[in-house]
C-alpha cells in the first residue's frame, strides 16, 4: 500500500479499504491493526484486481468528487467510479466541433504528433551523449530520422499523412529500443509483453492513461473524442491522443534509467507459462515509489516558460487544450521541455 502525490494505489491482494468516518481504513487478513489516512489527504484511488472498497467508502468517494480506478495486474484499465461532473456543455460543444472541422483536427492532430516527435528525439539525443561508438552513432542517426519526421509532420495536409509519418516513426523508435536499453529489450511486444523493459512500459502507460483521462475529465472535456485517434468505441481517444507527447519523458526515460541502472532486479518480474512477462508484487511497489519521485520533478515548459512538476503536466496540457478549443489561443500547444 503506497501514498504518493494524493494518490493511493492499493496493490496488495486481499486488501480492503473501508470508510471509518473521515478516514479511510485499510484492512487485510494477514496483517493486524488500524491503518487509517485522512480521506482530505486522498484525492484518487488505484485499486488493483483483488482489492475490495465498502460500498460506504465508494459513495463517500462519489459525494466528495474523489476518483476511483480500477486496473489489471498489469496496469491496464479496468473501470472507474467518479460522481457528477462538472457540465461544460459549451466546451463540450466546442471540441465536438473542432472534431467536425477537418482543418482543426488535423491541426490539433499534427500538435500531439510534433510533441510527441520532439520528445523522443530529446530522449534519443539524451542518450546518445552518454555513450560511445556505434551505438552513439546509431542513436543520432534515429534521433535525426525523428528530426527528419518533423519537417514532413510540417507540410502534411491531411489526418492519414500525420498518421502515417507518427506509425513510421514510433517503428523506428520501437526497433531501435535494443539501443536505449542494450541486452534487454529488442521491439515492443505488448498484449503480452514479453520482457522487463516492455512489461515496465506497459504499465507506466497505464498510469499516465489514468492521469490524463482523469485530467481531461477535470476540465469538462470528453475523454473519449479524439483529433489524432478519433472515435474508437470504448476508447478514450483524446487521452490517447494526449499521452503521446507525454510518454517519451515521463514514461519510457524513466523505464529506461531503472532499466539501465539495473534498479530492476529479478524479483520484480516474474515470466508466465505463456510467455508474457508481468511484474511481481514488489515489482508494483517498486516501480510505483519511482513513479512517484518521477512525478514531484519539475520539467520546463518551453511553451509557457516556467517549470511545472510532471504529475502537473497531464491537467496543464488538458487547459492548454481546453483554451485553444474556447477559442482563447489560436493553436494547441504540446508538451516539450526544449
Amino acid at each position: 500500500m503506497t501514498e504518493l502525490l494524493r494518490t493511493l494505489f492499493a496493490t496488495t491482494p486481499g486488501t480492503s479499504l473501508h470508510l471509518d468516518g473521515d478516514a479511510l481504513r485499510i484492512a487485510h487478513p494477514e496483517r493486524s491493526g488500524r491503518n487509517l489516512i485522512p480521506l482530505i489527504r486522498i484525492d484518487h484511488i488505484v485499486a488493483w484486481n483483488g482489492v475490495a472498497l465498502s460500498d460506504d467508502l465508494l459513495h463517500r468517494c462519489a459525494a466528495d468528487g474523489r476518483t476511483v480506478t480500477w486496473v489489471t495486474r498489469n496496469g491496464r484499465f479496468l473501470a472507474k467510479t467518479i460522481g457528477p461532473l462538472n457540465g461544460n456543455p459549451l466546451l463540450r460543444l466546442a471540441q465536438f466541433r473542432a472534431h467536425d472541422d477537418p482543418t482543426r483536427r488535423r491541426d490539433i492532430a499534427r500538435a500531439c504528433v510534433a510533441g510527441k516527435l520532439h520528445n523522443y528525439r530529446q530522449l534519443l539525443l539524451r542518450t546518445a551523449r552518454d555513450t560511445t561508438g556505434n551505438r552513439q552513432t546509431q542513436l543520432r542517426d534515429l534521433a535525426q530520422r525523428h528530426a527528419y519526421a518533423l519537417t514532413e509532420l510540417d507540410n502534411a495536409s491531411h489526418l492519414p499523412e500525420i498518421l502515417g509519418i507518427e506509425g513510421r516513426a514510433a517503428r523506428d523508435y520501437f526497433q531501435g529500443l535494443n539501443l536505449l536499453a542494450p541486452g534487454v529489450a529488442t521491439g515492443r511486444s505488448r498484449r503480452p509483453p514479453t520482457d522487463a523493459t516492455n512489461c515496465l512500459l506497459s504499465f507506466g502507460y497505464g498510469m499516465l492513461r489514468a492521469a490524463v483521462h482523469g485530467a481531461l475529465e477535470h476540465v469538462g472535456l470528453d475523454p473519449y473524442l479524439g483529433y489524432l485517434h478519433g472515435i474508437r468505441p470504448g476508447k478514450p481517444a483524446l487521452a490517447l491522443d494526449l499521452m503521446e507527447e507525454l510518454r517519451p519523458l515521463l514514461v519510457d526515460r524513466l523505464v529506461l534509467t531503472l532499466i539501465n541502472r539495473k534498479q530492476l532486479t529479478p524479483q520484480h518480474t516474474e515470466t508466465l507459462p505463456g510467455g508474457a512477462v508481468q511484474l511481481t508484487d514488489d515489482g508494483r511497489k517498486f516501480f510505483l515509489e519511482q513513479w512517484s519521485q518521477a512525478r514531484e520533478r519539475a520539467w520546463p515548459h518551453a511553451g509557457l516558460d516556467r517549470k511545472i512538476p510532471a504529475g502537473l503536466l497531464p491537467l496543464v496540457q488538458a487547459r492548454l487544450l481546453a483554451r485553444h478549443l474556447r477559442g482563447d489561443s489560436d493553436t494547441y500547444l504540446p508538451w516539450t521541455p526544449t
